[in-house]
């Protein structure tokens, strides 16, 4: 058996509910129009159509390199913390050992440690996995910013085209790596949860918090969202 105690399918159930609460509100619920997310994508849309009526595009490319290199150490930082959380697992002992000699109501044996370790190694896959994909998109999009026609050689439909299709693939690429931050964001709850369950409770609620605060009620999405 898998020695839950109740508290922890507790905090389980509601570290996942808020997660994937959070991620509806954001991204599926008829508010999502009011989040920084949204205003930035209207500003990428604004980027590519300034960018059609540019001959040279070299400051552009500059821009995709950067978004290019922080997904990529974000990648990186995820590959990192998956083999610091295998190598959790295979320090199960000494873990209680520490957790023995704390004064910290620490209540755990080493099957949940393990299963706590596993969740923690699987969140850091999944961010691994979107910042891997939203690398590959940024990549798509220098691509789809090479075959740009220029407004002499092209009709204006060609030029809409291409406008809507750079747009939505470098959108597509940051929802990605927006994705991969959220994973890394709900994984320090889980730090929580190898003490007690009602940090793990706790931690998460913060979290959420702070997101929400972020996408919706923050000075930079007053700012993203004042589009002329």
């Amino acid at each position: 058996m898998i020695p839950f105690s109740t508290l922890d399918i507790v905090a389980l159930v509601w570290y996942l509910a808020i997660w994937i609460g959070f991620t509806y509100l954001v991204d599926y619920s008829p508010l999502k129009k009011h989040n920084i997310s949204v205003s930035m994508a209207a500003h990428r849309r604004r980027w590519m159509r300034s960018l059609s009526k540019r001959e040279f595009r070299m400051i552009d490319t500059g821009i995709l390199n950067g978004l290019q290199n922080g997904t990529a150490f974000f990648a990186s930082t995820s590959l990192l913390a998956i083999g610091a959380g295998f190598a959790m697992l295979n320090a199960t002992d000494i873990a209680m050992k520490v957790t023995n000699d704390l004064s910290l109501p620490v209540e755990t044996s080493p099957e949940l440690w393990e299963i706590k370790a596993l969740c923690l190694t699987a969140i850091y896959v999944y961010a691994f996995f979107k910042f891997g994909w939203a690398y590959r998109l940024f990549n798509y999009t220098s691509i789809l910013i090479g075959a740009f026609p220029y407004a002499g050689d092209a009709s204006e439909e060609e030029i809409e085209h291409a406008i809507e299709q750079a747009a939505e693939m470098n959108t597509l690429a940051g929802h990605h790596f927006t994705l991969g931050l959220r994973g890394f964001f709900f994984s320090a709850p889980v730090f929580g949860w190898f003490i007690n369950p009602w940090l793990m409770i706790a931690g998460t609620t913060l979290v959420a918090l702070v997101l929400t605060r972020r996408q919706f009620f923050s000075r930079s999405q007053v700012i993203a969202k004042n589009i002329i």
